[in-house]
């Protein structure tokens, strides 16, 4: 029964997750309830966060949204964020990792009112001083930690004024280079438990291909207002479950 609630823990966390992100904060916290260990239960976020993120990109590939010459570029920068993260996850406490975490949503949540982007233009997607710094960081914060990582991003990609289904599948190449980084991190310290995290990343499987098919029927004008209650929500459930 436990692997069946995970795999559905895994649907609906990448569903939402897709959608406006903040997966994170709904598959940790009911892994942690059912009692699987913090480090287990990151480790598994991170290999299923791998496998779904590809199959949503390869998804918004094949679709043409999105193509290589745009993007290349964003696998090493996230690849390298996500192993640094993953690499020093284990010498920060966890209080500092949620304090981060608060911050970063605070600012994000901040930046989606001063943005002028509302992810109804098609603007190319550009490494430059903004991005590429913008994406190694988050990567490292995937790493680290991770809640909230996606809906950074696409608050980011909204920003640069990128459509809205374009935007989800740059976040899922980007989720899945600093995810896949993250993991080897984890996976050579020994703290996977593969059952939970086969069972996570079959309905994370399952959630990628729900998420894409509703995305592509949301009107861009609800999208930022659906990213800024997700991101109050998260702001909110780490103030109260981890700090009051």
């Amino acid at each position: 029964m436990e692997y069946i609630g995970l795999f559905f823990i895994g649907l609906v966390a990448v569903t939402i997750g897709t959608l406006a992100g903040g997966g994170g904060l709904i598959s940790l916290p009911a892994m942690l309830l059912i009692g699987i260990p913090v480090h287990a239960a990151v480790g598994a976020s991170k290999i299923s966060n791998t496998v779904s993120s590809l199959s949503t990109f390869m998804t918004v590939l094949l679709k043409k949204k999105i193509s290589f010459k745009e993007l290349y570029w964003i696998v090493p920068v996230s690849l390298s964020g996500g192993l640094s993260g993953g690499f020093i996850a284990n010498r920060l406490s966890d209080n500092t990792m949620l304090a981060i975490a608060t911050v970063l949503l605070v600012v994000a949540f901040v930046f989606s009112f001063l943005s002028k982007g509302d992810f109804s233009g098609d603007a190319p997607l550009k490494p430059d001083k903004f991005t590429m710094p913008s994406l190694f960081g988050i990567g490292v914060y995937d790493g680290l930690f991770g809640p909230g990582q996606a809906t950074i991003l696409l608050q980011i990609f909204g920003h640069l004024n990128i459509s809205y289904i374009r935007a989800i599948g740059f976040v899922r190449v980007a989720t899945f280079s600093s995810a896949f980084g993250a993991a080897i991190g984890y996976i050579t310290s020994g703290n996977i438990i593969w059952p939970v995290a086969i069972s996570l990343m079959l309905g994370s499987l399952a959630g990628a291909r729900v998420g894409v098919h509703i995305a592509e029927k949301l009107d861009p004008r609800f999208v930022k207002p659906i990213l800024r209650a997700v991101t109050l929500l998260l702001i909110v459930e780490i103030i109260v479950q981890n700090f009051l």
